[in-house]
């Protein structure tokens, strides 16, 4: 109920809208200016006592005031005194309401208390807990924020300290809760915590409430916020919904801000003092001090926070799904020349009609896959070989073909208008590779050094790189960049024993 009555006119008006209009209460609230929970207190009140609309005709404000508003009985009266702790934990069901908790409290209890003087004893009791516990919210909710505290890891090789960032999650209905330790608060990170959350709680909640961190927000919005694609992604996979707190609302996360304060104080604290040499060391601690937590008693309630979680939240939550989610991470590149696009410094080829498109990827531990207009156009193992290409045959144009002009004959006369060595270099290049396409890009790159560093160099600094045995795009630049290619080459008497490869530089090279 509001802290300020509404006028006896305006509450005549909510039960007329109510009972002869059938208004919503959200509507009802619109018309009036009040809360829909303060309609929906008037109209409980009302139900209460036996009233309808129209009101009788002999009915006054006062003796309407008085049926509405009685006032509480005698201290002595000897009646059954509501289970307060069972009532406010009932009231953490899915559809559950103070009105429902007090027609169940009658049936047991007929000459019990009405149903204004049990609102207001309920309101009282809550008044009298904690601010963490006062906070409601249905089960099946959970909440997830970062520390601002951290907790150091000494390098036991090195001696070097590390700042690990602590994860934290609560279940809004029974304050259960989840912590680890992590390097960074970076996606791949956030998205692993999240399935060791899932793991933690043996289901997947309904709700999961997220603060505005890059990792899961895209862009924060009032109205409309964006969630990261990978996010996106997992959640769709664990099927929960992500609604992430209001920009400028503290309220939205006043849970987890409270479970972060308690975590500061019960487990952070309590490690202040401890020495760890590797992240797996500090989050067993961890997992000891929360298990503790979670297993205390509450101070102000029955029961613990798994107690709680186990006859509250655990119903709500939804099965795991038989695999766990593997984390991918999704980005954008453009299709090269060469057919290929580059992800994380490796090189995956795309079919040939992509060329110069825009592509998604996906990244996991194991596979790359590449999407165009919403379809799979490419999937490859993935490699950690950088500067590598990984090259599917078919997805190379066939050979007769020019495939929008680009060819190894027009890079090879486009080198030769700038020098022979140039033209040698690039011919080198292409006939190194398995497939020709996979030195377009580097043959590229060789050519263009001449609009940074002029032809002439350029020309001088491959016939160095020829002379030497260092054909590749990082020596020529290297020796632009030096300006070894400025020195007059010192021609050898005798031939190098070592074999021809462009990645062994002769030692003419380092003069």
């Amino acid at each position: 109920m509001a802290n300020t009555r509404l006028s006896m006119r305006r509450i005549k008006e909510v039960l007329r809208l109510h009972f002869e209009q059938n208004r919503s209460r959200r509507l009802i609230a619109q018309t009036v200016g009040a809360s829909p929970t303060t309609v929906g207190d008037y109209i409980a009140r009302a139900q209460a006592a036996g009233l309808t609309y129209p009101l009788p005709e002999n009915l006054d404000d006062d003796e309407l005031d008085r049926l509405l508003f009685p006032l509480p009985p005698p201290v002595t009266a000897q009646r059954a005194e509501p289970d307060w702790p069972a009532v406010y934990a009932s009231l953490r069901t899915k559809g559950m309401t103070l009105t429902l908790a007090w027609q169940e409290y009658k049936s047991v209890h007929p000459d019990g208390y009405q149903l204004s003087w049990f609102f207001q004893a309920y309101r009282e009791y809550v008044g009298k807990l904690g601010f963490t516990l006062r906070q409601f919210h249905p089960a099946g909710r959970c909440f997830v924020d970062y520390s601002g505290t951290t907790a150091s890891v000494i390098d036991e090789a090195t001696g070097e300290v590390r700042e690990a960032q602590i994860f934290v999650a609560t279940m809004g209905a029974s304050n259960y809760t989840y912590v680890e330790a992590t390097w960074s608060q970076k996606l791949p990170d956030w998205i692993r915590s999240h399935v060791r959350l899932l793991e933690f709680l043996g289901g997947v909640p309904e709700l999961l409430i997220p603060d505005n961190l890059k990792s899961g927000v895209k862009q924060a919005s009032f109205y409309d916020p964006q969630i990261n694609p990978t996010f996106r992604e997992f959640a769709a996979y664990y099927q929960f919904t992500v609604l992430p707190t209001r920009p400028r609302k503290p309220r939205d996360k006043a849970k987890v801000e409270n479970g972060v304060l308690i975590v500061q104080r019960w487990i952070l604290a309590r490690l202040r003092n401890r020495r760890f040499f590797s992240l797996t060391e500090l989050n067993v601690a961890i997992a000891e001090l929360v298990r503790d937590m979670n297993t205390r008693q509450f101070k102000k309630l029955p029961g613990t926070r798994q107690s709680a979680f186990d006859s509250i939240d655990r119903p709500a939550l939804k099965a795991l799904p038989e695999q766990a989610y593997e984390y991918a991470q999704w980005g954008l590149a453009r299709v090269h020349i060469d057919c290929h696009i580059e992800v994380d410094a490796h090189y995956y080829s795309v079919p040939y009609r992509w060329l110069r498109e825009q592509v998604d990827t996906r990244l996991t531990d194991t596979v790359l896959e590449v999407f165009a207009k919403g379809k799979r156009i490419a999937s490859h193992v993935r490699s950690y070989n950088r500067g590598r290409h990984t090259t599917v045959v078919e997805h190379l144009p066939p050979k007769h073909q020019q495939y929008l002009g680009w060819s190894p004959e027009r890079l090879a006369s486009w080198a030769e208008r700038i020098g022979p060595s140039v033209k040698l270099v690039v011919e080198r290049l292409l006939a190194g590779r398995e497939h020709s396409q996979q030195a377009y890009r580097t043959c590229l790159g060789v050519i263009r050094l001449g609009k940074t560093y002029g032809d002439d160099r350029l020309e001088a600094a491959c016939h160095r790189a020829l002379h030497v045995n260092a054909v590749a795009y990082r020596s020529v630049e290297s020796m632009l960049k030096t300006g070894m290619d400025k020195k007059p080459l010192i021609l050898e008497s005798a031939q190098t024993t070592l074999p021809l490869h462009e990645n062994v530089r002769g030692p003419t090279y380092f003069h």
